[in-house]
């Protein structure tokens, strides 16, 4: 598997360190360490066939520093020393000072003939001026806080050296923090390992370097856990608090608390020189099943400073303050070692994050699931507050949810090994791609989720992020060795491998550098389709609560991209474009016979746009709710004409041509419902009018029946598709349909003959009210309502014929066995509860139902829960029929309550209703 190209901001300054070099030899006696790299803005500037980093630069707020990994490097690679005290000056920096530790003088030898202005030092001191300060990994100093912040105020630093053989004679130190060097490069995300690198002579790359390799567990956390777990066998997460998921992307990120599934509740990571533990609910700060777990975590996080421990949720005060640390209600400020806080502001963002990366400790708890219930278009991953101070520190909150329970404590010497994370996999699954590696079964069962946190992942998109791209250039990699499943009906995927390169592809393909490249390896075949240019579109709108797709008749084919010229009125004001069809389902099937999401969108955000999506699809303009637009000129460049027909526009000989059109996805456009089907389906329908005439009786009927007017504030949308998110058909706006249904909706002679049950079913649905539905009971059955009435009033149809499931002999069979099971109201559901609706409509006619249905468009106030709406259906129906109801809802277990029997007792009762034969 060949390494990818990265390519984001960090590029000129990759190209700036790298100018005029052409190989870099690290052939000799030294053996350099291997280093770790974390944050946004830590880049490898060299990288071994093993994936090993052996040098990286970073920036660090104004300061920028390059990290050598071995110190004998400073003087065997003189010209790159040169260029990197170039970019350290920085931009536009006239400073031409260099301070040269007195430990690696040999650097100041090299540098006497050039520009540079050197002087030789004991000892860092931030009063010296130096624009550049040069030393090695040993020599940083007992307290390296002035080096820190002369790099902070917008110094250069380099700093070089390896770190195994300090590991060696200091087992039981954490090579990380104690380091002398890493106390320094540590708080730029750069990492002097204790894990030997190996040397060689490495070409210079035109990009920054890139390996699967690199996407590891930079440490093997055992300490940590050993630490954070004493005297703790299990976390207790009873209760009524659901709590989000935790990804752990970072290379020194870990789990600490997982479920059986491996979502992740509780995790920890080092960032910089500090540390940070997040638990996925603020509830669980305060709870007394976990003080032991937190007295551990505050003193981790306090590194053993006996420092003060600043908290902001009251209920965690009395739990913190069990650690014996000084602990005070407060919000962030500098002087504190530990800071404990939710997840819901973004307050003190930088703050915090200099505050952990400077040696901090930070405790966050705080669930993302509800903001992103609460906060429909934007992303979780970068717009929740808590995921602006996390994700760089390598965890971040999910919208997904974990269920309470009580989950056992990992064992450190296999957490890692055992149980999911996340790059530990990604890398075991590279190598077993790249290298023929071969995964546990285990593994095996965890890469379908390994899916669906690189999709999750892909979508933080920091673009000049090193850990970022270094995982986009390990998918990008994978698909070009293995391709991407060629899903379909017929060639369904079922392997957890599958799911995950099908789950990646899609975002892979958006945020790799190069789409275009990874394209045949993703879409085997791509057949080139005829194209139309410069297609110019009037678009109308007039949208009331909900927002509407618009088409356009123009399809794009998988990969192709179109621009789109866009009128001033629609920029900025909520429109989207959206491709594909209509197929917006997302799938989350064991068996797939597509991609779990084949649908893109872009905002409208400029007048000019260029729009693409791998699976290529019909282009819709998206209007946002309660918009007017009236006659708004859209361009597209180029796109496939797609057949599409719309009532009293398309004439029969422009319809003669444009069915044969060349997108393989067609669309009808009728007065007030648009069936999007496989163009296959409609190349033979001769006569679109007819089917039109007939749909428009079908909505007429369906209006009638709801009591709304006949014109539909946004017209019904069919679609059809390989596979949807759930049953046969499902009701939404679109309703969804599977592809075997798409002859039918097509089809007048069909309509006529068997009936459209199962569409006119979902049309139902779309047309329930919650003040006159008892969920779940009636959900599958007043729907059908419309069912009945649109085949007996429109097709003719008659009840029995329409569905089995409604011959007499079946219903009075149902009828008798409810009341023979007790009338419960829990087995009043679907066909049995319809029963009750067509006693009714068959003693008073589909006039009263009308009459109700009016009569609930007219009240403002409605109970909230079924027994109270059960009372006001029964006082509404005997009402509007003049009869009193009560024994009939009574016998069939309806909780019909005194004080509505005695607001109806002045009717006649209806005392010869069907249920009285069964006593």
């Amino acid at each position: 598997m060949t390494n990818q190209p990265m390519q984001h901001h960090h590029e000129g300054d990759y190209m700036c360190l790298m100018k005029g070099l052409k190989e870099l030899d690290f052939n000799g006696p030294s053996i350099p360490s291997a280093l770790v790299l974390t944050g946004d803005h830590a880049f490898p500037l060299a990288m071994n066939s093993r994936g090993q980093v052996l040098m990286a630069a970073s920036l660090y707020v104004r300061g920028r520093i390059v990290v050598f990994s071995h110190e004998s490097f400073l003087t065997t690679l003189p010209d790159l020393v040169e260029n990197a005290l170039t970019w350290l000056r920085g931009d536009g920096s006239n400073n031409l000072s260099v301070g040269v530790h007195k430990n690696v003088k040999a650097v100041a030898d090299n540098l006497s003939k050039s520009s540079f202005q050197v002087e030789v030092v004991d000892s860092f001191s931030q009063n010296q001026g130096f624009g550049v300060y040069v030393t090695d990994a040993y020599s940083v100093g007992e307290d390296p806080k002035d080096l820190v912040a002369f790099l902070k105020a917008g110094g250069g630093v380099l700093l070089a050296g390896q770190a195994w053989s300090w590991a060696a004679d200091h087992p039981k130190e954490n090579t990380l923090l104690q380091f002398q060097g890493n106390k320094v490069c540590g708080v730029a995300g750069i990492y002097i390992s204790e894990r030997k690198g190996e040397v060689e002579c490495l070409p210079v790359y035109p990009e920054i370097p890139a390996s699967w390799m690199t996407i590891s567990v930079g440490k093997d956390f055992e300490d940590d856990l050993e630490f954070l777990l004493e005297d703790v066998s299990e976390f207790d997460l009873q209760g009524g608090q659901i709590a989000s998921e935790i990804l752990v992307h970072g290379p020194l990120a870990f789990p600490i608390g997982t479920t059986g599934d491996g979502k992740v509740f509780l995790a920890g990571a080092y960032y910089g020189q500090g540390r940070v533990i997040v638990v996925s609910h603020e509830t669980f700060l305060g709870r007394e099943s976990m003080a032991q777990f937190w007295n551990n975590a505050i003193h981790w996080l306090d590194e053993g400073r006996q420092g003060v421990v600043g908290v902001v949720p009251d209920h965690a005060l009395n739990i913190m303050r069990r650690s014996g640390l000084q602990c005070e209600k407060t919000n962030f400020k500098d002087d504190l070692s530990v800071f404990v806080c939710t997840a819901y502001s973004s307050d003190y963002m930088k703050e915090i994050q200099h505050f952990v990366a400077e040696g901090g400790g930070l405790l966050i708890g705080g669930h993302a699931w509800y903001w992103t219930q609460t906060h429909s278009g934007q992303n979780p991953l970068t717009d929740f507050a808590g995921n602006q101070i996390l994700n760089k520190m390598g965890l971040s909150l999910l919208g997904s949810t974990i269920n309470g329970g009580v989950f056992k404590a990992p064992v450190p010497s296999q957490a890692i090994k055992d149980s999911y994370h996340f790059r530990h996999l990604l890398n075991r699954f590279a190598g077993h791609v790249s290298d023929g590696e071969d995964l546990t079964q285990q593994e095996e069962e965890f890469l379908k989720k390994l899916g669906k946190d690189c999709s999750t992942f892909l979508k933080m998109k920091p673009q000049d992020c090193t850990a970022y791209n270094q995982v986009v250039s390990t998918l990008t990699g994978i698909l070009q060795k293995s391709g991407m499943p060629q899903v379909s009906d017929s060639c369904p995927v079922k392997a957890p491998r599958d799911h995950l390169l099908l789950n990646v592809g899609t975002l892979v393909y958006k945020v790799c550098p190069d789409p275009d490249a990874l394209l045949p390896y993703l879409i085997k075949e791509n057949p080139l389709l005829p194209v139309v240019y410069n297609q110019r579109l009037r678009i109308n709108a007039n949208t009331a609560d909900g927002e509407e797709w618009i088409s356009t008749g123009l399809y794009l084919s998988p990969g192709m991209k179109t621009f789109l010229s866009m009128p001033p009125e629609i920029i900025n004001n909520g429109w989207k474009v959206i491709q594909i069809g209509c197929q917006t389902d997302h799938l989350n099937h064991e068996e797939l016979k597509r991609a779990p999401c084949v649908h893109e969108r872009f905002p409208i955000t400029t007048e000019m746009m260029q729009v693409w999506n791998l699976w290529g699809g019909l282009i819709y303009l998206v209007a946002p709710p309660k918009t007017q637009v009236n006659g708004a000129k859209v361009v597209v460049q180029m796109a496939v004409p797609a057949p599409y027909y719309k009532s009293g526009e398309t004439t029969p000989a422009q319809w003669a041509l444009l069915r044969t059109a060349p997108s393989p996805w067609a669309e009808l456009e009728f007065d007030n419902i648009i069936i999007t089907v496989p163009s296959d389906n409609v190349r033979s329908l001769e006569r679109p009018d007819e089917l039109a005439a007939l749909w428009d009786a079908i909505m007429r009927a369906v209006a009638d029946l709801a009591v709304i007017p006949h014109k539909f504030p946004r017209k019904e949308r069919f679609v059809t598709d390989v596979q949807i998110s759930a049953g046969w058909m499902h009701a939404g706006y679109p309703v969804m349909a599977h592809k075997p249904s798409s002859s039918e909706l097509v089809s007048t002679t069909h309509a006529r003959t068997a009936g459209l049950w199962g569409p006119i079913h979902e049309l139902g649905h779309n047309q329930q009210r919650s003040c006159w539905e008892f969920p779940p009971n009636t959900t599958e059955g007043t729907c059908n309502l419309w069912s009945v009435y649109v085949h007996e009033e429109v097709l003719g149809i008659n009840r029995e014929q329409a569905n089995t499931a409604i011959t007499l002999s079946e219903r009075n069979k149902r009828a008798k066995e409810y009341v023979q099971g007790g009338r419960n109201l829990s087995s009043w559901e679907c066909w049995v509860a319809l029963e009750t609706y067509l006693q009714l409509q068959e003693k008073f006619g589909w006039d009263a139902f009308k009459k109700v249905f009016a009569a609930y468009h007219k009240m403002t106030k409605f109970p909230g829960d079924n027994k109270g709406k059960m009372n006001l259906y029964a006082e509404t129906f005997s009402q509007t029929v003049g009869m009193n109801l009560c024994g009939f809802f009574k016998s069939w277990g309806w909780p019909i309550e005194a004080a509505t029997e005695e607001k109806l007792s002045n009717l006649p009762p209806w005392s010869d209703h069907p249920m009285v034969q069964y006593g």
